[in-house]
């Protein structure tokens, strides 16, 4: 495989159609294709993005043309199966800067991280080629006319939309954009055009609960037939809200009724037409001291990544393959650190595998998050400086397991800037991802 070193890239970053890697055994291998190359157009036609770069080479046969780092330009005719990849990788996943966010939303949480942090945690990203490739959650403000009829024409589906609140001047006072209040003759014109479409509410209190949220449900149920779903997920309360309205977080009675306020929608819905439709996030349970619902009540996990079923869909995980494995006395010695949201899970799963293998020794740590502020419970918003501090005495054994969600994918970092090798260097010991496939989670302890 061949990539493009840091100063190459830098020379020509300006090109967003600059290839940084190609694949070996590629198409692109094939041709000649090689790092530095700029891609100037598929089938005469500019490309823009990746929504481009997708849609061109779709055909079987196209021509591609590529310009060489000494200027020279190449016209290639490419012979393919339908929809293959060239196998070449851009500097820009997108081929593009990603869209910033204009909202200044009352509950948005990149406005509550404290400052001196490295830049890439205060961008905002609004892009709905990133809510079609990676699921991000786009609120609609930020488009234009021509944006949503490219979302038709590519006819990029699903995507995945912040609505919060369907009572327009609810949503204007929430997003602080005055293009919210265009959000449902925008949903209309994505739903006439068979995009599918999930929604999702960030709950504030005494803002868009209670009546409002029935109203939002209300309006939302309508686009059920396309397959949608809606995830209802708590504001995240960060003690870094200075220049933003204070809201208060849901007690446990607030959870207990808006568990009964959403349980009529979904049984009313269900009744009509066969689905619940809207869910909540795991959270509401959790505070409101309720067992969780079991995986059929998730209907195939539609709204996994808002975290609804997640710890659900673990524990089932988990059990469908402890209960086809036998335990051994091997010695073992490990450690396992998480957020208060999933460590009674956590624990009650570690002390199965420690009953059944009698000689593993697993201590599971509940991690405070005082960097945030101690509202903040969940794994994927714990920090290196939180853990170091509060695992420095702790017995560890011979390896420590950290939620894998607390870095992003394919690096180490950690939300403070500390890296794993950093947490490994203080505490004296090596230190590993850990799986929240239920399955995996067991193999990373036992082997297998």
């Amino acid at each position: 495989m061949k990539y493009l070193n840091e100063r190459e890239i830098e020379k020509n970053i300006k090109n967003q159609n600059i290839i940084i890697k190609v694949e070996e055994d590629s198409i692109a291998e094939e041709m000649g294709i090689e790092p530095g190359d700029i891609l100037i157009s598929i089938n005469d036609s500019e490309v823009k993005d990746v929504l481009d770069y997708r849609y061109f080479i779709q055909d079987e046969y196209i021509e591609v043309v590529i310009k060489k780092p000494n200027g020279e330009e190449w016209e290639l005719e490419i012979e393919k199966d339908e929809f293959e990849d060239l196998g070449i990788v851009f500097e820009s996943g997108l081929m593009d800067k990603a869209k910033s966010c204009s909202n200044k939303c009352i509950f948005c949480f990149i406005d509550q991280n404290p400052k001196g942090m490295r830049k890439t945690i205060y961008f905002k990203d609004d892009d709905s080629r990133l809510s079609f490739l990676q699921g991000n959650y786009i609120t609609l403000t930020n488009m234009k006319d021509e944006d949503l009829d490219r979302i038709i024409f590519y006819h990029l589906s699903p995507i995945n939309i912040s609505v919060h609140a369907t009572d327009i001047e609810v949503r204007k006072f929430m997003l602080k954009n005055p293009n919210s209040v265009k959000i449902m003759e925008q949903i209309e014109k994505l739903a006439n055009a068979n995009i599918k479409m999930n929604f999702q509410i960030v709950l504030c209190k005494d803002i868009n609960d209670k009546h409002i949220l029935d109203k939002s449900i209300e309006d939302l149920s309508k686009y059920l037939h396309l397959g949608c779903s809606m995830a209802i997920v708590p504001l995240g309360v960060t003690k870094y809200r200075d220049n933003l309205p204070q809201i208060e977080s849901f007690t446990k009675e607030d959870s207990i009724n808006i568990i009964k306020q959403v349980g009529k929608w979904q049984q009313k819905l269900q009744n009509e037409y066969g689905t619940k439709f809207v869910f909540l996030s795991d959270e509401f349970y959790l505070k409101a001291e309720i067992p969780l619902p079991n995986s059929d009540y998730y209907e195939g996990y539609p709204q996994l990544e808002n975290g609804v079923g997640m710890l659900t869909l673990m524990e089932e995980e988990f059990f469908e393959y402890f209960d086809t494995i036998e335990g051994d006395n091997i010695e073992r010695n490990y450690s396992v650190a998480t957020a208060k949201l999933a460590y009674p899970l956590i624990k009650k799963l570690c002390d199965k595998i420690c009953e059944k293998f009698t000689n593993t020794k697993i201590n599971v740590y509940e991690i405070t998050n005082y960097f945030f502020g101690e509202t903040i419970t969940v794994s994927g918003l714990l920090t290196g400086g939180d853990i170091i501090n509060q695992l420095k005495d702790k017995e560890l054994g011979n390896m420590l397991f950290l939620p894998e969600n607390c870095v992003r994918a394919n690096e180490t970092v950690l939300l403070d800037d500390l890296y794993i090798e950093d947490i490994e260097k203080q505490l004296n010991v090596k230190v590993c991802l850990s799986n929240d496939n239920g399955a995996k989670f067991i193999k990373q302890f036992i082997g297998g």
